[in-house]
């Protein structure tokens, strides 16, 4: 007799154990999921991204991808980022007899690469290799170029349109 009510004492006490247990845990699953919808929504809206067909197209065409217009020295520069898929596509970004231009049409200007006296143009000219990133810093005086701009940049015969500017 003292063993059969020991062990249904011990059943219940378990069961209610685990009962309490799956009650828990199962409040905290439905907590964590809500707690994490607010930091996660939004975060895939990217502006500076192309449609596939106009990336494939800069890929192609022109060997760069991944674009990237950033406001910075507290908007007095406009920084232009790409990366590098093809070496040989990719030369004429980075060739120095071309002046590159940056265009917003909303504010009227076009700006241009500054050169300084000691450190020359502010871009990169070296031969391009592919997988690599390059830059090129555009003067914004006056501050007229403002985050969430939409830009066109434009060195020679190419031209990357609707860059919004970070």
């Amino acid at each position: 007799m003292f063993h059969t009510n020991s062990i249904k004492g011990t059943k219940a006490l378990l069961a209610g154990v685990l009962a309490s247990g799956v009650f828990v845990s199962g409040a905290g699953a439905q907590s964590a999921p809500q707690a994490e919808k607010p930091a996660t929504r939004g975060s895939h809206y990217q502006p500076n991204r192309f449609s596939r067909r106009a990336t494939l197209n800069y890929g192609l065409i022109w060997g760069v991808d991944s674009f990237s217009v950033k406001s910075v020295e507290s908007g007095e520069v406009i920084r232009f980022t790409y990366r590098v898929l093809d070496a040989d596509k990719a030369k004429m970004l980075n060739d120095k007899k071309l002046a590159p231009s940056l265009i917003d049409m909303q504010a009227g200007v076009s700006l241009v690469v500054p050169s300084l006296e000691k450190v020359g143009q502010l871009r990169q000219s070296s031969t391009p290799e592919a997988g690599r990133s390059y830059w090129m810093a555009f003067s914004n005086k006056g501050r007229k170029v403002k985050r969430g701009d939409r830009v066109s940049v434009v060195i020679g015969n190419f031209k990357a349109d609707g860059l919004v500017v970070d």
